[in-house]
């Protein structure tokens, strides 16, 4: 692993490791496998994971799925799925899902293996939550997928999109971007980043059935990309691509409905350059809250208040690359592991536990095109 400053990053790695063992809180996570949904014809690599060291060692590939832009557990943590952003499978004219199985997570097992794909997709697959009725989703086409214990089975349910932005460039038509699901499990959201909104839906996770319950409307032109819930069950951040802000949302149980609250922007006061909002990261015990933003590349750390879900800034920092596509803390959550898609490599970045300031120097390890990490 190449250091991108070392004496500045062992310093502050020095100063978090001793915070952490004088505190019970963080639990140790030696050895663990960490996945990377990657790019390329490999699709799905394996490294090997040391908190103590905050070392991140290349291991092989895991399976080899094409162009692999998400990977995700099933509840169990049993199965790994993986979306597959591709335009044709087995000859026809949609995206892939594969499902993968190994007995063992621990680092020194051996590699996943392939147990199957379902190509009735929609062309380009993109990310999603699991749960017992996973989704899949891209563009103008939602579509549901049973799981029969976890293993993909063809789709049930679909929903054709039409509604689409003033952003002639991005939202020439419906991109429904992304699932995930409220705090109770009741209901399903879907970012439809060409249409400016969230659809919301009943979900009956029986026969992954989804109704149409609402949605929520954002400001025009702004890509509602990803959608994350707050640990405080009521409060949700809605990450606004094309125009780089967050929605912060109240939830409302009864319903399912999101109202907004207030809108952060990301971008510094002056900047008119490209830039695209990615993806979010809220800590356990939601008192810090991340956010990436891409072309203008930097993270940005908030303080949030738990009870209201309210955001106050810490800063803006590095991201050790270009086009940070996904980004995540380590289960001691000590370090931020950041994928950087177009610099072909994963930052390594110290966290303060007690200011949730994040290290602006940190190290990087080579992974080609990575678009997604997951620990074991």
């Amino acid at each position: 692993m190449a250091n991108l400053s070392r004496r500045r990053f062992l310093k502050t790695a020095s100063a978090v490791t001793v915070a952490a063992a004088a505190s019970p809180s963080f639990p140790s996570s030696i050895g663990q496998r960490v996945f990377i949904g990657s790019g390329t014809a490999d699709g799905i690599l394996a490294y090997d994971w040391n908190s103590a060291t905050a070392e991140l060692t290349p291991a092989g590939v895991a399976a080899k799925q094409a162009n692999v832009d998400w990977i995700t557990f099933s509840p169990a943590r049993d199965f790994l799925y993986a979306a597959s952003e591709v335009d044709s499978f087995n000859g026809k004219p949609t995206g892939a899902v594969g499902q993968l199985s190994r007995p063992e997570w621990r680092a020194a097992s051996a590699l996943r293996t392939e147990l199957g794909q379902q190509g009735h997709l929609p062309r380009g697959s993109r990310s999603h939550r699991p749960r017992p009725a996973g989704g899949r989703l891209r563009r103008r086409l939602c579509s549901q997928l049973p799981c029969d214990r976890w293993q993909v089975e063809p789709i049930v349910w679909t929903e054709h999109y039409t509604v689409h932005g003033p952003n002639t460039d991005r939202q020439q038509s419906a991109h429904a971007h992304f699932a995930s699901f409220s705090p109770d499990n009741r209901f399903a959201y879907i970012n439809d980043l060409g249409g400016d909104c969230i659809h919301i839906y009943h979900l009956n996770s029986a026969n992954a059935m989804l109704t149409p319950a609402g949605t929520y409307h954002a400001r025009a032109g702004a890509g509602c990309r990803t959608l994350h819930f707050h640990p405080n069950g009521h409060t949700a951040y809605c990450v606004n691509e094309l125009d780089s802000t967050v929605d912060v949302l109240a939830w409302h149980k009864s319903d399912g409905s999101l109202t907004l609250v207030s809108r952060i922007e990301l971008l510094p006061e002056g900047y008119h350059g490209l830039s695209r909002a990615c993806d979010t990261v809220i800590t356990k015990d939601g008192k810090f809250v991340y956010f990436a933003n891409r072309d203008k590349d930097f993270l940005y750390s908030f303080r949030a208040d738990f009870t209201s879900g309210s955001l106050t800034p810490i800063g803006r920092s590095n991201c050790g690359g270009k086009i940070p596509r996904n980004f995540v803390l380590d289960h001691t959550e000590r370090w931020m592991l950041v994928a950087n898609q177009n610099s072909n490599n994963i930052s390594v970045f110290a966290r303060n536990p007690v200011t949730g300031a994040l290290a602006e120097e940190g190290k990087s390890v080579a992974a080609a095109a990575p678009m997604c990490i997951l620990f074991s």
